[in-house]
């Protein structure tokens, strides 16, 4: 990836954009052109840090599930979302994807549509030992195959908040993803949706 030209980056479940605010540590020269957040508090603060120039200016859609990335195909270099945890979380019920809030499936109908060359995703630990369906597969492993077969190579890695000097361990499941190869099951699926 070219770092001297801008790097365009759609963020899913921004939250209060802290995966926003990281890569522009990291890639001074990234710009976002969308945010996806449903929460309206999460929503109230990003626009206080597009005010403030903390974030950039972009629109905010607030409906993961309907939200329609094919507008942005070709467009989008860096894929970013901490989609939601509760359904993994020890915290929780641990319902999995049999739980309303697993969002997993909404983020990969997103990538095939916008085909982004980047992906960066975020979850809690429980991602790791979550089963996907009725099976013994891992949630985890579920979508590394996910983005494999949509033609990404991606690794995960658990690192902890601790690492890098937090007071506290708040340990998180992150996947990086690169594109590979052209994406047939995207052009399909764009065909698909657009009655071709």
């Amino acid at each position: 990836m070219d770092t001297t030209k801008t790097i365009t980056h759609l963020s899913l479940c921004a939250g209060y954009g802290g995966i926003d605010l990281g890569l522009r540590r990291v890639l001074p020269n990234v710009r976002t052109v969308a945010y996806v957040e449903i929460e309206a508090f999460a929503c109230t603060n990003l626009v206080a840090k597009m005010e403030s120039k903390q974030l950039d200016a972009a629109p905010i859609w607030t409906n993961l599930k309907t939200f329609d990335a094919r507008p942005f195909r070709g467009q989008v270099d860096i894929l970013s979302g901490g989609f939601p945890c509760q359904p993994f979380s020890h915290a929780g019920q641990r319902k999995g994807t049999d739980d309303p809030r697993h969002l997993f499936p909404d983020i990969e109908r997103i990538i095939l549509e916008c085909e982004p060359r980047m992906l960066f995703l975020e979850n809690v630990e429980g991602i790791i030992s979550s089963k996907y369906g009725g099976t013994e597969q891992s949630v985890l492993h579920h979508v590394l195959g996910r983005l494999e077969t949509m033609g990404y190579r991606a690794e995960a890695g658990l690192f902890s908040a601790e690492e890098i000097g937090a007071p506290h361990r708040r340990k998180r499941v992150f996947i990086a993803g690169v594109r590979e190869l052209p994406n047939n099951d995207g052009e399909r699926f764009v065909r698909e949706q657009e009655g071709d």
